[in-house]
């Protein structure tokens, strides 16, 4: 601790408030919350996709005199 307040000029409190609030925010970075909220995002637009996809098939079924 010595050194890091001697090497970056600040407070031993301050380094030790920053300590802190990185341990308890890695719990948030490394949980599956995040990684959840990105799966949901990613099945939304593949069901839109798909929705289009389908539209498009009809459109062609019917043009094509099916």
């Amino acid at each position: 601790m010595a050194e890091l307040v001697s090497k970056h000029g600040v407070h031993q409190t301050l380094i030790n408030t920053w300590k802190r609030q990185a341990i308890e925010g890695m719990a948030g970075v490394f949980s599956n919350k995040a990684a959840a909220a990105d799966r949901e995002g990613e099945l939304e637009k593949l069901h839109a996709k798909i929705g289009q996809l389908i539209v498009e098939r009809d459109l062609l079924a019917k043009s094509s005199g099916r």
